[in-house]
């Protein structure tokens, strides 16, 4: 799974001084501290992509736009779960950019955003998955029609207009493959849980809300990895201009004018009290995904590859390098800092080593073609 967050973290606090394993935790770091010896920080790894918020999608496709690293990976192992993917966000972004998932076809996924939905999806009753089965038999029958059609209007439009309805069939074709894999699993056996959505931030959808959701929904995707509802999960981390209060205290200007800091010492501080926040809700997920065991009775986290990242190494100057990435899980030797060389390495060669180690065989990802192999095993 990979989270990312659109305004980035501030790297003085995140990357440590020391490289390798005997590291001093850095503010950042302080609330995962317990589970150093089970992730990686990586510095120095960028994609050589455009500056600005537009092209923050570079995070998980090299290119913004291109063929994201989660696709990737879902169209090879994605497709025998009820869900090969799920795209998540609070706080949500995309009107700025903030998109994190395209297909092959580059066109971009839409972003579940209330933590009540994710909960029905995963989790339905008989008369819940009655009616999904109308609804999504009907919805077959109805893009029958559409593409009957757009096939009988594809012969009398230009070479320009003709390109567009491949892309349009694309997009059809690729929904009625999610119909027909929902139909085919709809007797499957639906797993139930003891969790209870709270009332409080169940449907934050506002920005505003963000530090309310993001607990919600790291819990519901530690549910859906344990109960194999689905084997890959983005989740986008936004906030836009929302003024937080924390531990009480209701921060001076907004998260989004903050990430603009500067070099100012009071926003910096700002700053850093919603990252800090952001951090340890994201210790707790560790921890879950700790706790929670797999079918062989191990730690979810010993076969799950948590990807902590941005596509925005510094906020404050629109810069996409040197961008923050952190590797939990899956698996890995960790708990070292390696600070790698920006003239020989991209962060698309750690894609192509986090691929491969879910068994996901590449040569390249989008400008890299290489791996990290020899340094993170």
């Amino acid at each position: 799974m990979a989270i990312g967050s659109f305004f980035g973290w501030h790297r003085e606090d995140l990357y440590p001084s020391q490289v390798g394993k005997n590291y001093a935790l850095p503010k950042l770091i302080e609330p995962i501290a317990a589970h150093r010896n089970d992730f990686t920080i990586f510095s120095g790894l960028d994609h050589r992509a455009s500056n600005g918020h537009h092209h923050w999608p570079n995070f998980l496709c090299g290119t913004a736009g291109d063929y994201s690293l989660d696709q990737m990976i879902a169209d090879k192992i994605g497709q025998k779960s009820r869900f090969p993917s799920m795209q998540l966000a609070v706080g949500g972004v995309e009107d700025q950019g903030g998109v994190m998932s395209f297909t092959k076809q580059k066109i971009p996924l839409p972003m579940m955003r209330r933590p009540s939905v994710l909960y029905s999806q995963l989790f339905v009753s008989e008369s819940d998955k009655d009616r999904t089965e109308y609804i999504l038999r009907s919805g077959k029958s109805a893009l029958d029609y559409v593409l009957a059609d757009a096939k009988h209007l594809q012969n009398n439009v230009s070479k320009a207009d003709r390109n567009k309805l491949e892309e349009y069939f694309h997009s059809l074709r690729s929904v009625e493959k999610r119909i027909n894999q929902k139909i085919v699993s709809i007797d499957d056996v639906i797993a139930q849980t003891d969790y209870k959505l709270p009332e409080l931030g169940k449907d934050a959808v506002s920005a505003s809300l963000m530090l309310e959701a993001a607990p919600l929904m790291y819990d519901l995707m530690a549910l859906a990895i344990e109960t194999g509802s689905t084997r890959v999960i983005t989740l986008m981390l936004g906030g836009l201009g929302s003024v937080f209060t924390i531990n009480g205290e209701t921060l001076k200007t907004g998260y989004h004018s903050l990430s603009h800091h500067g070099n100012d010492p009071d926003m910096i501080r700002d700053l850093l009290k919603i990252e800090y926040k952001l951090m340890t809700i994201f210790n707790d997920f560790l921890t879950q995904l700790k706790e929670k065991k797999d079918a062989y009775g191990n730690p979810l986290l010993d076969s799950t590859v948590v990807l902590l990242g941005t596509g925005m190494g510094d906020a404050s100057r629109h810069a996409n390098d040197n961008l923050p990435a952190l590797v939990a899980g899956g698996g890995f030797a960790h708990g070292s800092h390696l600070s790698l060389d920006r003239d020989r390495y991209l962060l698309g060669d750690l894609y192509i080593t986090l691929m491969d180690k879910m068994g996901v065989k590449v040569n390249s990802f989008s400008n890299a073609s290489s791996s990290l192999n020899s340094v993170f095993v």
